[in-house]
């Protein structure tokens, strides 16, 4: 039986087709952090659809339509969102002119006037209504702007939107942009073909968001290694009383059959033995280590403790691939931030493969300081989550395939 990484991977690349004097549209994520003066904080996201672009610009498309989405807003047009923000950054990265365009209709009509390393960049895509109800019209729309559609979009082909799925079922020619071919061939690297002991480090904050993954991972994995707020809900499955600490009572029993199941597949599970705790979130006044089975009254866990912070990295020291989703703790709060830092490090250091899974298990190991010695940080949270349970991801599954 096919798996569905190996599906994913036979789809067809921009390599695989000519867009010589073509137009292009390609599916990027431009979804990057901004502060209250709109200045980008992190441009990752943006500088990962270069290869795409400038392959394009490179092999004379005869125009390239960039669309992508930034937030969240809701009913329409929304200042915070627009990507006019993006258009200097993008302009200063590609060292081209790129033509920002608010709407469709004008869009079509200078799309229609054919010039070699004509670029365009649509206004947000979500201030659309077709988006997200991925409306067939919609789609079409989007469909008739190019000749050939490229995805490149892997932090949003987990979602079924009109720009990211609906659109494949009216291009003529529909491929993945090498963003999205990085991503498989990377997850393919860590579970198609391991080096084995497989460790996966998993946390965050609920269990209930990453039950599927638990539940599919054990045949795949050697050590499941648990921590943040999501292991409150396994100690507790063990008898601990966690106090304040969050967790899902609604697990509860859901977590011990977890254990059961990772005893039954020799799967080897590492839960915090000590944790970091306090009275207060927001403003704490009182911090302390203790171990699991001594948290107190109106105290709750928010990092793992260094006891824990050994045990994790004598298991990740003795693997050969490791992929880790979901931080150890608080680590937006610096007082709680430790665990999640110097687990980067550890993972860091030792000699393994090793991915990220995107979200703000990519965002903490940027300020640990490790990006650059982990073998490959995701780009898409949702999306490699999605990815490790076993689904295929709508983004891939209406592309072009190379066994057509």
């Amino acid at each position: 039986m096919t798996s569905n990484i190996a599906y994913m991977g036979g789809v067809k690349s921009l390599k695989d087709i000519d867009v010589t004097g073509k137009r292009v549209l390609i599916r990027v994520d431009f979804n990057v952090p901004m502060d209250s003066q709109f200045n980008i904080s992190d441009d990752s996201r943006i500088r990962a659809a270069l290869p795409t672009i400038n392959y394009c610009i490179d092999h004379n498309a005869c125009s390239i339509t960039l669309v992508s989405h930034l937030g969240q807003p809701k009913g329409g047009y929304d200042e915070r969102f627009t990507l006019r923000h993006i258009q200097k950054r993008l302009e200063r990265l590609l060292e081209k002119k790129i033509e920002f365009i608010d709407n469709l209709e004008t869009l079509r009509g200078e799309n229609s006037k054919c010039s070699i390393e004509r670029i365009f960049l649509l206004e947000n895509i979500r201030f659309f209504e077709g988006e997200k109800k991925n409306d067939p019209a919609f789609c079409k729309e989007l469909a008739d702007l190019c000749d050939v559609y490229v995805n490149d979009a892997f932090g949003t082909s987990h979602r079924k939107d009109a720009s990211t799925y609906g659109i494949a079922d009216y291009a003529s020619i529909k491929v993945a942009g090498f963003l999205m071919m990085r991503e498989i061939e990377a997850f393919t690297k860590a579970l198609e073909k391991p080096i084995r002991p497989i460790a996966l480090v998993i946390g965050g904050s609920k269990i209930s968001s990453k039950i599927t993954l638990l539940t599919s991972v054990m045949e795949k994995v050697d050590k499941l290694i648990i921590g943040g707020a999501m292991s409150n809900t396994f100690l507790r499955a063990l008898g601990y009383e966690m106090q304040e600490s969050l967790f899902e009572e609604e697990f509860v029993e859901t977590a011990a059959k977890v254990l059961e199941e990772a005893k039954r597949h020799k799967v080897k599970v590492y839960l915090p033995v000590d944790v970091v705790i306090t009275d207060s979130i927001d403003h704490p006044v009182d911090v302390k280590v203790v171990p699991v089975q001594d948290v107190l009254a109106g105290f709750k866990a928010v990092d793992i403790g260094p006891a824990t912070l050994k045990l994790f990295s004598e298991a990740i020291e003795l693997s050969n691939t490791i992929i880790w989703n979901g931080p150890m703790g608080i680590y937006e709060i610096n007082q709680f931030s430790k665990g999640t830092y110097k687990l980067a490090g550890a993972i860091a250091d030792c000699y393994a493969y090793s991915i990220v899974g995107g979200g703000d298990t990519a965002d903490a190991v940027e300020k640990a300081g490790e990006k650059e010695n982990f073998s490959f940080i995701s780009t898409g949270g949702g999306a490699s989550l999605e990815l490790l349970e076993g689904k295929i991801l709508p983004g891939f599954e209406k592309l072009d395939r190379i066994s057509d």
